[in-house]
């Protein structure tokens, strides 16, 4: 049985015609890659997953139970967690606030609220030790730290949640190479702890490294769904592009 079941699944706005009828499952403890050329759909359809847009058709599963008709927050509180690729950090803040904004744990003085500081930096360092994270330090404001580093505070404040499933939009855009593969290490490691991942990504090299299957969508469709042990480079860009342009598949591969 799928940890994540999407059946069907159809959107358009307005005249425009996003998704037409999307099936896409994940196991529990299985990296999924979603790939696809840019209006693909495959940011809509995430946004469908966590309840930022209500699909026109089809279903959503999470263990066996629809969960459709939720708001985001009732998803997230179900296990679904999204990293979007701005990360959405208080770049001034230190990673035990960034971890804990808008859920800050208190305690009660004398009949007054404050917030726990002890608790929240005793508790963050808890959530990268979890990881296997590497930062120089949790006190220090989240936006001196490397894009890789704020990744993993990113991927730490999701576990908080205590998410069955990860959805992660373009986490290694930009990065440095020995910072690409820090970020691929956290998947992995999400992996390990039997959470589920859907990777989105531009960068085919880091897909086939971290993945068990990879989910192609072209125009709206599902063109693909391939083993990645089983599957190759040049398997891969064909479902992109479709198969009939072998020029243009060349390029994409080139370019990739």
């Amino acid at each position: 049985m799928s940890l994540l079941s999407l059946t069907g699944i159809k959107k358009s706005f307005g005249a425009v015609s996003v998704l037409h009828g999307v099936d896409l499952n994940v196991d529990a403890g299985e990296v999924v890659g979603l790939i696809g050329d840019n209006g693909a759909g495959k940011s809509t359809l995430m946004k469908i997953v966590t309840g930022i847009y209500q699909a026109d058709e089809g279903s959503i599963t999470l263990n066996d139970e629809s969960v459709l008709d939720l708001t985001p927050g009732a998803r997230r509180a179900r296990g679904i967690e999204m990293i979007y690729q701005d990360l959405a950090l208080a770049k001034q803040q230190d990673v035990a606030s960034n971890i804990f904004l808008g859920r800050e744990p208190v305690r009660n003085i004398l009949g007054v609220k404050i917030v726990d500081r002890g608790r929240m930096k005793q508790e963050a360092q808890v959530m990268i030790d979890r990881l296997g994270a590497k930062l120089p330090s949790i006190t220090r404001p989240v936006g001196s730290f490397s894009g890789g580093q704020q990744q993993s505070v990113a991927i730490a404040r999701a576990l908080t949640f205590d998410p069955k499933i990860v959805i992660m939009d373009e986490p290694t855009a930009a990065l440095a190479v020995r910072e690409v593969q820090s970020v691929l290490d956290l998947i992995r490691q999400l992996k390990s702890q039997g959470i589920s991942v859907i990777l989105i990504s531009h960068r085919l090299n880091d897909v086939l490294s971290v993945t068990d299957r990879i989910v192609v969508l072209r125009q709206g469709t599902a063109a693909a769904n391939l083993k990645t042990s089983d599957t190759s480079m040049s398997e891969i860009v064909s479902a992109i592009v479709g198969g009939g342009d072998v020029a243009e598949a060349a390029a994409h591969e080139a370019r990739g």
